[in-house]
């Protein structure tokens, strides 16, 4: 066994399979799926979206400056393939998608009723970095579908069938190997030595 030496490439995988809406007033909204998607802040919420600049919502972003990422299930990852390889300038992706566009709170953009979380999103700044443009903003608004709140009030995100990208395929999140922090967690019954 051993390693091989690849040209530098993008290979950090997996990443979350998003579906990123965004609508120009006046038009129909639209749809891209989106592989680069990121947290990068917490206080304040912040994400980022990496998009072509030749990409149909490339320039409704660029210009109206919002977007909301729709968090993708095992139910969704049909449409999220369709979103991601046909074109907005042709197709009105939620109507051949049969998803439904959800009134936002914060930003015009509109969300996707069907996606467990939708994730409002005002752009704060836009780096261009080569093929894509790094588009930087703030969390303005979260939208869960209760459907996946426990009777004790925790939202179980893991319960949705999340969907990840890999490499040019997907896959559900399955088998939970361990909670934040278990490494270090000291068992039960046992006293740590000195």
């Amino acid at each position: 066994m051993g390693k091989e030496y690849w040209k530098p490439g993008n290979m950090l995988y997996p990443v979350p399979a998003v579906m990123v809406s965004c609508g120009r007033e006046g038009e129909k909204p639209n749809i891209i799926t989106v592989a680069w998607a990121g947290t990068v802040c917490s206080d304040p919420a912040m994400v980022s979206i990496s998009v072509r600049k030749e990409r149909y919502s490339h320039q409704i972003i660029k210009e109206t400056g919002e977007f909301v990422i729709n968090l993708v299930n095992k139910r969704l990852v049909r449409a999220a393939d369709y979103c991601g390889v046909k074109s907005g300038r042709e197709v009105d992706k939620f109507k051949e998608t049969r998803l439904t566009p959800q009134v936002s709170r914060y930003v015009k953009a509109p969300g996707i009723e069907e996606s467990p979380v939708n994730i409002e999103c005002r752009v704060t700044e836009r780096k261009e970095l080569g093929s894509h443009d790094l588009f930087l903003a703030q969390v303005v608004g979260v939208t869960i579908d209760n459907q996946y709140m426990d009777d004790k009030g925790k939202f179980n995100l893991n319960a949705s069938g999340l969907v990840s990208y890999s490499h040019g395929e997907y896959f559900e999140l399955g088998k939970k190997l361990g909670s934040f922090g278990y490494s270090v967690k000291k068992k039960p019954g046992k006293k740590r030595g000195k």
